[in-house]
């Protein structure tokens, strides 16, 4: 029998990993470890499981109690191997509990090419199909540009790069007009004026570009895509505990310490989001993930 909401925790909690030491999801998973220990009471520590796009992540976590002390750090990447049915839990097995980072895709072209809208970039995909950067065919740049393209009618031929830098690089040498760059990748373009901005695939502005529109503001809502992670429970661990663990983190990413360590990777407060807010998330997002890989013959 699971110990009552006021004995929890007693013992460390676990936050399982898919990602390498070192890379984005493992130094914010300890970045969230070290913040939220004290508010938590207990110590919280980084368990890596690499391999097959979170699967092997998935399945260690599913073989354990559903106690609230096996949490699991997921990002679009275990969105895109449950939908493709390669992953050993489903949608309807996870729960968000709290969000991490939230660093949403900005479509973005060359200014070169005189599109200064979105309205502009589907009449410009008219003539002839825009050429869009993005990282490997199946990944979430490849989904959220085509996704863009479903709901929009813009026409797109999509571009594959080996990573962002190489995404970068093309768009200022005018190889491709557009791409969908998170903010750290754009901002220097757009600084300099060389890159125009054109709309946020969040559903709502950032505030490092508050001039710039939504693309729900532009009039096609749900086309949300971000590079988040967050932290989600399989179902059976008992809402008090998830309530238990969504304070404690909620309070652990207020505190100086995380807030720095957002700072230093170019976001800001508004990545912390509680339960509610980022499940909502999740589920938008797999659901255009899952559509959009069914159009492309990538799912069943």
């Amino acid at each position: 029998m699971p110990a009552l909401a006021d004995e929890y925790p007693s013992q460390p909690i676990e936050i399982i990993t898919h990602a390498s030491a070192g890379g984005g999801t493992d130094t914010t998973a300890r970045a969230l470890a070290a913040a939220a220990a004290k508010p938590l009471g207990t110590q919280v520590f980084v368990n890596i499981k690499q391999g097959g796009g979170g699967a092997v992540a998935m399945g260690y976590a599913k073989t354990q109690p559903e106690d609230g002390y096996h949490l699991m750090a997921i990002t679009p990447t275990h969105l895109i191997t449950m939908a493709r049915g390669r992953a050993p839990v489903s949608i309807d097995d996870v729960k968000g509990v709290v969000r991490t980072t939230d660093d949403p895709i900005i479509v973005t072209v060359n200014a070169a090419s005189g599109i200064k809208s979105i309205d502009e970039l589907i009449e410009a995909s008219k003539s002839s199909p825009i050429k869009w950067g993005g990282t490997q065919v199946g990944g979430i740049d490849h989904i959220a540009a085509m996704t863009f393209a479903n709901k929009t009618g813009t026409k797109v031929s999509y571009v594959p790069f080996d990573g962002g830098g190489a995404m970068v690089t093309n768009l200022m040498g005018k190889n491709i007009q557009a791409a969908g760059l998170n903010y750290g990748e754009a901002a220097d373009g757009i600084e300099a004026g060389d890159f125009v901005p054109l709309a946020i695939m969040a559903p709502k502005r950032m505030s490092s570009l508050p001039d710039v529109p939504t693309l729900a503001e532009e009039g096609f809502p749900g086309v949300n895509f971000s590079t988040v992670r967050g932290i989600i429970a399989l179902k059976g661990v008992p809402d008090d505990r998830l309530a238990v663990a969504e304070k404690g983190f909620i309070e652990g990413m207020k505190t100086d310490q995380y807030q720095k360590y957002l700072t230093g990777i170019g976001l800001d407060g508004s990545s912390v989001a509680g339960s509610e807010e980022w499940d909502a998330q999740i589920r938008e997002m797999y659901s255009n993930i899952e559509t959009t890989l069914k159009s492309l013959g990538l799912a069943k």
